[in-house]
């Protein structure tokens, strides 16, 4: 115990004070469900915390090796843990299959990958990491749906007493027979560990002998398949001939399957942590592999470039050229992490950054302007003059000289539109705009927004953008 407090002692040189404290207050007294898989957004929800700054905290935490960082990908219809992988390497390029709800999916990083973080055993273990020793129902809760499955107690003892007719812990090599009466309903039995899925559909006239059903779960699951059973009493066998135990569950799917399981809250994106700095500047090494493509639906890009750089140091000399450059970079770079985005790249002069909502680049490009005024008027001169440009869309986010980065014609239309600025004003492009955020902030500014035609360098048509005056 005394290298965790040693270990608490460094956090509270990187992480917020609250931050720590509430992390330490966790790992001391939670209960062992609350140290499984956290949702980080949530956590700061109720303890009334920033929530960047818990991102951070909990980020630095598993540095020091107080918590493993998760990447689960999930179904977006029932919010089940369809693989979870302890690097973001492990994401598959294929589809994951969910046999709960028949459907397969991509692993999108904007809404399907959830970035959890789970207490390590050396610091405190707790029952999920032995997840075959949790009983039935907190295997569900813990292990099969994600932390973005909004479930209370009082949730879960729905789900067992009144929506699933049955569940057995099955041993390995073991044989069990149940019972039950059909209702006329849509039925799923669904074994949690290997994903398998059975559906009957109940109809027709009430059986009057039992009907009987066996069904075999195997390491490996088979296709969810679909039968058709009459209202009754039925014979249930389960046959376990996995490597490990399986847990069947006969479900009722009505309306009170799909309200649960229907609750959701929000949790902590892989699309945003690619976008959060402290993640970029901590977990280098967890990024992407050199031959993965993570598709994103939506990001948005900011660019910015120091107008006549070269001249600057003609006029000036390098040193003092130089002072200036490190000046404006370092303020930029504030700004950026402050609203929630995450520098890419510096190139030369000029910044590459991501912002996962566009009023966050908006008010991070405002905040520049401003930020290079008072620059300037503390030395009595308008040297610094940063053009920005802002665009939101689909990209690729990819591994490029051993560095997370960003491909498509988002990211050049982006640096396009920065370079059509001539002094301070910041030019965007319609999707940025059309955000009712963006907007509000403009409103609020009192900004109006100037539309025109531009022909970018590259883009085949030309495009209209805004110009922020």
């Amino acid at each position: 115990m005394s290298d965790v407090r040693a270990q608490f002692a460094v956090l509270k040189q990187t992480a917020d004070e609250k931050v720590v404290d509430a992390i330490q207050h966790l790992i001391d007294h939670g209960e062992d469900h609350q140290l499984n898989r956290v949702n980080v957004i949530d956590f700061s929800r109720l303890h009334g915390l920033d929530e960047e700054l818990a991102i951070s905290g909990f980020l630095h935490s598993a540095r020091l090796g107080l918590f493993d960082l998760g990447w689960n990908v999930l179904c977006p219809g029932c919010g089940g843990v369809l693989g979870a992988h302890s690097t973001l390497k492990g994401l598959r390029p294929d589809d994951y299959h969910c046999a709960l709800c028949a459907c397969a999916y991509k692993a999108s990083v904007d809404d399907q990958v959830e970035v959890s973080f789970t207490v390590n055993p050396r610091v405190r273990r707790i029952a999920a990491h032995d997840p075959d020793t949790l009983p039935v129902w907190e295997y569900y809760k813990q292990v099969y749906w994600s932390s973005g499955v909004d479930f209370t107690d009082e949730s879960v003892e729905t789900l067992a007493g009144e929506v699933a007719l049955e569940s057995r812990e099955l041993p390995q090599g073991q044989t069990a027979t149940v019972s039950l009466t059909l209702p006329k309903e849509f039925i799923i039995i669904f074994e949690p560990i290997t994903h398998a899925a059975l559906f009957i559909d109940v109809q027709g006239d009430p059986a009057a002998e039992p009907q009987e059903l066996s069904i075999a779960y195997a390491t490996e699951p088979t296709l969810t398949q679909t039968i058709s059973l009459r209202p009754g009493p039925v014979s249930l066998t389960f046959q376990n001939q996995a490597s490990t135990r399986v847990l069947p569950s006969v479900f009722v799917a009505a309306e009170a399957l799909h309200h649960l399981i229907g609750k959701r809250k929000p949790f902590l994106t892989a699309k945003r942590m690619l976008s959060n700095q402290t993640f970029r500047d901590v977990f280098k090494a967890d990024n992407l592999s050199i031959d993965q493509r993570l598709q994103i639906t939506s990001l948005t890009f900011l660019f910015t470039d120091l107008k006549g750089s070269t001249a600057l140091y003609e006029r000036v000399g390098d040193l003092a050229a130089f002072d200036l450059v490190r000046a404006h970079f370092h303020a930029l770079l504030e700004i950026i992490s402050s609203q929630k985005g995450a520098v890419v790249k510096t190139i030369g002069d000029a910044v590459m950054a991501t912002f996962i909502r566009p009023e966050d680049a908006i008010v991070a490009g405002l905040r520049m302007r401003t930020a290079m005024d008072d620059l300037n008027s503390q030395r009595g001169t308008d040297d610094l003059i940063v053009k920005i440009g802002i665009h939101e869309g689909p990209c690729l986010a990819v591994m490029l000289n051993e560095r997370q980065d960003y491909f498509g014609q988002t990211v050049n239309i982006a640096a396009r539109v920065q370079s059509l600025s001539t002094a301070q004003e910041i030019h965007i492009t319609g999707p940025v705009l059309d955000a009712p955020a963006v907007a509000e902030v403009l409103e609020q500014r009192a900004i109006k927004p100037i539309q025109k035609q531009a022909a970018l360098r590259g883009i085949a048509d030309k495009m209209v953008v805004y110009e922020i005056p």
